[in-house]
């Protein structure tokens, strides 16, 4: 085993990070975004927008997440060209962007769906006493005692989704891992390399986690 050619690697190992980190927060922000609406629309006495999103829930839930990426690869271009008229490129980065959202999206709803039922009804009553209306109530009182409550599994799930980002090697985009593979068939060192992705991919999420327990014993307090 030799090793001595990662140190060199590292710049263009870095730059491979560096794409994986930003897929992972602009996924996590949209997927965050998403699913608040989603749980919203779940916990509404409308019966058509609550099957609506439970349908969507379901649906992201049942397939797997690279089959996911692929079809937003391929579907992508072929809507917007439908909308618009006319062929718009559109990179492999955006494909796995849409893809990570909408499919996290599903996860997230569920969980702050259940941060949600978890406030008691009672803070939703006092609010409407106060005038508020549904809106308001779950924006200025609900939302904000929920997330503090969901937060760490908000986090959790934000953890598995950088562990998945490795997938994206199926539309051909350079994260972390490709970049890591690719150096080491070019060195022909393929085996060192990916055990030092595997290293690095087990330190940040080990870090993570024990980052999240921490938070969820000073919330619990």
């Amino acid at each position: 085993m030799d090793f001595s050619q990662i140190i060199p690697a590292l710049p263009d190992l870095m730059d491979g990070m560096w794409l994986t980190l930003k897929l992972m927060v602009m996924a996590v922000v949209g997927g965050v975004v998403l699913g608040t609406v989603l749980a919203l629309l779940r916990l509404s006495s409308n019966p058509v927008l609550s099957g609506l999103a439970k349908a969507y829930v379901n649906i992201f839930r049942s397939v797997p997440l690279l089959l996911v990426i692929i079809w937003f690869y391929l579907a992508v271009p072929m809507l917007l060209n439908w909308i618009t008229g006319e062929f718009v490129a559109v990179g492999a980065f955006t494909s796995c962007l849409v893809a990570f959202m909408m499919f996290e999206a599903a996860y997230y709803c569920e969980i702050v769906r259940a941060g949600i039922q978890s406030i008691a009804k009672g803070q939703v009553n006092a609010a409407y006493a106060l005038g508020m209306t549904y809106g308001q109530a779950m924006r200025l009182v609900v939302l904000p005692q929920a997330f503090r409550k969901m937060m760490p599994l908000l986090l959790q799930q934000s953890i598995i989704l950088f562990q998945d980002t490795s997938l994206v090697y199926a539309v051909g985009l350079m994260d972390f891992l490709s970049s890591a593979r690719s150096r080491g068939d070019i060195l022909g060192l393929p085996h060192e390399f990916l055990l030092f992705a595997g290293l690095i991919y087990f330190v940040v999420s080990f870090a993570a986690s024990r980052g999240v327990k921490h938070l969820q014993k000073r919330l619990a307090v």
